[in-house]
C-alpha cells in the first residue's frame, strides 16, 4: 500500500519535551520572564523554534523582529548544548523503524527543527534508518504548510498516493492534508486523541507495534 513513510521527529521518534522546556525556561530566565511547566510546553511546541519562543513570551512583551531574532538565536545555542540531557527515543521505536526499512519501504523524517540541527540528532538515536532527514531552512514556511514537504519527496522520490505521514500533532495531520497524503497520528506524543481526530487524521496507533502492524499489513 504504501512506498515511503515520513515521520515528524518530535513527539513521535524521540520524546524531546522536557529539553526544549529546559531550554525556553533557561531564555525566558534570562530576561526576566516567567518559566513555564512542562505539560505547557506540549501546547506550546510543534511549530518551530521561533513560534515556541512566542508563546512562551509573556503576553505583555512586544515581540519585534529584533528581539524574536534573538530569542531564537539564544535558544539554538542553548538547545544546542542542551539537546540530549533528558531526550530518549519512544519504546520500540527504533526497532519498528529498523524492521520498516528491512521490509523495503524508504523511511525519511520531516522536521521543524533547524535543518543542520535534526540530521543530527536523529542519527544520535536512529543511526542508519533514514533515507533523509529534511528540517526547516531559511526562508522556507515550517509545517503544516507543505514546502518542506515537498522538498522532502522530491528527495526520495516519493509519491501522494503511496506514502503515509505518521506524526504526534494537528501540525502534522494538516501537514500530510496539505500535501495529499494520508496521515497516521501516534498517541504517545505531545498532543490529545481528540486533536488528532478533530484534525482528520485517517489512523491512530497507541504503540510502535501498532503501527508496524498499520503498515505493513
Amino acid at each position: 500500500m504504501w512506498t515511503h513513510v515520513i515521520f515528524d521527529l518530535d513527539g513521535t521518534l524521540l520524546n524531546t519535551l522536557e529539553d526544549l522546556a529546559n531550554a525556553t525556561n533557561w531564555v525566558c530566565a534570562q530576561h526576566g520572564w516567567p518559566v513555564h511547566e512542562l505539560d505547557e510546553y506540549k501546547r506550546f511546541v510543534g511549530n518551530g523554534a521561533r513560534k515556541l519562543m512566542e508563546r512562551a513570551a509573556p503576553a505583555d512583551i512586544e515581540l519585534t523582529k529584533e528581539l524574536l531574532d534573538q530569542l531564537y538565536q539564544e535558544f539554538n545555542e542553548r538547545y544546542a548544548d542542551h539537546k540530549a540531557e533528558k531526550t530518549r527515543a519512544y519504546d520500540g521505536m527504533p526497532q519498528a523503524v529498523k524492521e520498516l526499512g528491512r521490509a523495503g519501504l524508504t523511511l525519511a523524517v520531516l522536521t521543524n527543527k533547524p535543518d543542520v540541527a535534526a540530521g543530527p540528532i536523529v542519527e544520535q538515536y536512529y543511526p542508519d534508518s533514514f533515507s533523509v532527514v529534511q528540517g526547516a531552512l531559511p526562508g522556507v514556511p515550517v509545517k503544516p504548510d507543505p514546502a518542506l514537504l515537498c522538498v522532502l519527496m522530491e528527495r526520495i522520490g516519493a509519491k501522494p498516493e503511496t506514502t503515509l505521514f505518521v506524526g504526534d500533532s494537528d501540525v502534522d495531520i494538516m501537514t500530510a492534508k496539505n500535501g495529499g497524503l494520508e496521515s497516521c497520528g501516534v498517541l504517545w506524543g505531545f498532543r490529545s486523541r481528540e486533536e488528532l481526530i478533530q484534525a482528520g487524521a485517517d489512523h491512530l496507533v497507541e504503540s510502535a507495534a501498532e503501527l508496524m502492524e498499520l503498515i505493513l499489513k
